[in-house]
């Protein structure tokens, strides 16, 4: 072989080696890109956003590390934005919520219902230690904070006063904690807050207790990837079964969570029929 194709046979097997190369660096990089996807984590706005975030920020980074994404923690300031923004179907990936929105996105917006907290929940009508009330009907015309509506507090006291020229004074707040504090700062008679809150307030009085449906459940858009889902339903499911994920469930103050499915939630939107926009 001459020297001048010894020199070509030289430069073609180096540019082969380059193109290789090149596809390796490209190849690693893309499989970066697909590792760093994010999906925005939204929790039901019961508590301001600060608590929000630091109650479930442990849920995030437990997510994130199961599934080798970023799972990006985001709060909404009141119910108002956060059905304004559910509707629009395009903002949030995974959500922590009550029964009737996540009936709601089932139903309308092909959601997946991954994990629940065990057992169900109700709402409690609760009045101030010093008011004396006995009966709902004696909150009538008298100031009741709730978080407004559509939360399944501000729908299940529209369910207890559903005549409109007889209903309480509604106090409207952000969350259920200021809810409770308009109580006991005596600037509301009465509130309706989850039942599982009370004991931390044994001072409130409880007036009424509402009908129980499923506890609150994590379901995931259908553009999050099917592998992600499941990944997500096991980390949740298998939290109890592991050192890391049962600090996260006491860092969320959560016993576990158990596997569901749509089924159980079916027929709770149902509870939203009359609310603006649904």
């Amino acid at each position: 072989m001459n020297h001048t194709a010894t020199v070509i046979k030289r430069n073609i097997i180096i540019k082969i080696n380059t193109l290789v190369v090149s596809l390796l660096v490209f190849s690693t990089l893309a499989a970066g890109v697909a590792r760093a996807d994010e999906y925005k984590l939204v929790i039901q706005p019961i508590l301001p956003p600060d608590e929000t975030r630091v109650a479930f920020t442990p849920l995030a980074q437990y997510l994130s590390n199961a599934t080798g994404h970023t799972i990006k923690l985001v709060t909404s300031v009141n119910f108002l934005a956060y059905w304004e923004t559910m509707k629009k179907n395009n903002e949030f990936d995974l959500i922590v919520d009550a029964a009737h929105f996540t009936d709601y996105r089932a139903q309308r917006m092909k959601y997946n219902v991954l994990a629940k907290i065990p057992d169900v929940v109700s709402y409690t009508l609760v009045a101030s230690p010093d008011a004396d009330i006995l009966e709902p009907k004696e909150l009538i015309g008298k100031p009741v904070a709730t978080i407004g509506s559509p939360s399944l507090g501000a729908v299940r006291l529209e369910e207890i006063f559903p005549n409109p020229i007889r209903q309480p004074i509604i106090i409207e707040v952000n969350n259920t904690r200021d809810s409770i504090e308009k109580v006991l700062q005596g600037k509301a008679i009465g509130a309706i807050v989850p039942t599982p809150l009370l004991g931390q307030y044994p001072d409130l009085i409880p007036v009424m207790t509402t009908e129980q449906v499923p506890h609150i459940a994590l379901s995931a858009s259908p553009r999050v990837p099917k592998d992600i889902q499941s990944k997500i339903r096991k980390a949740l499911i298998d939290a109890s079964k592991n050192d890391t994920g049962r600090k996260m469930l006491e860092d969320i103050n959560f016993p576990s969570f158990q596997s569901t499915s749509n089924k159980t939630y079916k027929d709770y939107a149902g509870l939203l029929e009359g609310v603006w926009g649904y």
